[in-house]
């Protein structure tokens, strides 16, 4: 199995717990029509950014974090090239606007605040991401007044919805990790050679899931 394989597994695997634009963009097969593709989207600020913010996600603690397992730079080559363009306008206007939070909360480049004010910064992002999620729903149509010309399916489902720079940030912090050698050998119960299926082990207090 290739990264893209795996990281496309892992993708349903998670479910509901993406975001409707990247589950968009893997049941797409990865192949969303981008202007940008392959071009240098993110200043080289923009790069440290987005993997000090993969590292606020899934930062250091008894395993190595995001930023050990090479997270950032997954980000940014996903975003390029598998992400279609207005998804890719959003996530940089996120960045955008996470640097200038940064500067009229804290005075600094988010490079330069201390990983506390990051988690802060991040956490008021994510409330309001989740919030804004919500109201979106909310105000879509539903049930038996619905009237569609042609029933959505596939990914066109997903392609209406909103596309949320922290959205993507943690789809892709999270499925760069679980697919890296250290999410899965180290931060998981990797086992290098699987023997039969067992439905259902018991785990000891304290032992990581597996891989």
């Amino acid at each position: 199995m290739n990264r893209r394989e795996a990281v496309r597994s892992v993708a349903f695997l998670m479910g509901g717990a993406l975001s409707a634009t990247t589950i968009g963009v893997f049941l797409d097969g990865c192949t969303s029509p981008s202007a940008n593709k392959g071009s240098n989207l993110f200043s080289e600020d923009q790069h440290l950014i987005i993997t000090e913010v993969a590292d606020v996600i899934i930062p250091s603690t008894k395993t190595p974090g995001a930023k050990a397992a090479g997270v950032g730079p997954f980000i940014s080559k996903m975003i390029m090239e598998c992400y279609p363009e207005d998804a890719q306008k959003a996530f940089v206007k996120g960045l955008e606007d996470l640097e200038d939070r940064s500067k009229k909360e804290y005075s600094n480049s988010f490079l330069k605040i201390t990983p506390k004010q990051r988690e802060q910064l991040l956490g008021k992002l994510r409330d309001e991401t989740v919030a804004a999620q919500k109201a979106e729903a909310a105000n879509k149509p539903s049930g038996p007044d619905l009237k569609l010309e042609k029933p959505m399916a596939g990914p066109d489902r997903y392609a209406k919805s909103t596309p949320y720079f922290f959205a993507i940030a943690r789809d892709l912090t999270l499925l760069g990790y679980w697919t890296s050698e250290i999410g899965a050998s180290q931060a998981l119960e990797y086992v290098q050679i699987p023997g039969r299926y067992d439905g259902c082990v018991d785990l000891k207090p304290g032992q990581r899931v597996y891989s």
